[in-house]
């Protein structure tokens, strides 16, 4: 099922992209393709991200919750529970969207981690196999083969996603806990960016680097919608 609902109908999207638009590159089709699946989930991931900054500007409702009802968990969960409901989250949409990406970004790993040697079997008919993969990007950068310059811009693109999905701190106030660690991760996650792909060939740091970018773009987009709501 993995391999004929996903792995195949990307590979088949990332070769007609390679023979006809990507004039050559396959860098090109990865980001053209990383485009296309960030198009398809533009909505989920919409949504997440949405929860996320309604989650984060309800911390102060949450932690009065906390302090009026410290002494009963029963009456502190209903009030919570009535509070998301009362503003349309769902805490649990991170973690949905968490399992969602996995076997997509998987798929992609499996994609492009071999893309030099693409078994070309699965394709479908009407597409033609191409006599020759250029394993260059832009004529630069050897897609089977870790970059550096592909690792950094992608580190430096996840710690601005993260700026940009931490709401402003007003003068004086005194953050949570939880406050606290979510401005924390903002460095811990190029730091795992860096880890994680530095050993792995550019044709995936490439792919995440595309797939941050586009984060970007729709988290301005949030942030301004987020910005006329009022708490």
């Amino acid at each position: 099922m993995f391999h004929e609902f996903l792995y195949k109908p990307l590979l088949n999207i990332l070769i007609a992209l390679y023979n006809s638009v990507s004039f050559g590159d396959m860098g090109i089709a990865i980001i053209l393709l990383t485009i296309i699946v960030r198009l398809i989930l533009a909505p989920l991931f919409y949504k997440s991200m949405k929860n996320q900054m309604i989650m984060q500007k309800l911390q102060p409702a949450l932690q009065k919750i906390q302090h009026d009802h410290k002494h009963d968990k029963e009456k502190q969960a209903q009030a919570t529970m009535e509070l998301y409901k009362q503003h349309k989250v769902n805490p649990f949409s991170g973690i949905f969207m968490l399992l969602l990406q996995l076997p997509i970004l998987y798929a992609l790993l499996q994609l492009f981690r071999n893309f030099s040697n693409l078994s070309f079997s699965d394709l479908y008919g009407f597409l033609s196999a191409p006599a020759f993969i250029n394993p260059k990007f832009l004529g630069l950068i050897d897609l089977g083969s870790s970059s550096m310059i592909i690792v950094v811009l992608a580190a430096i693109a996840q710690y601005f996603q993260g700026k940009l999905a931490l709401p402003g701190i007003e003068k004086g106030k005194v953050l949570s806990t939880t406050e606290q660690i979510s401005r924390q991760m903002v460095m811990v996650g190029p730091v795992i960016t860096v880890i994680f792909l530095l050993k792995l060939p550019s044709a995936i740091g490439l792919y995440w680097l595309t797939t941050t970018i586009f984060s970007i773009v729709q988290q301005i987009y949030v942030n301004k919608k987020i910005k006329n709501i009022q708490f």
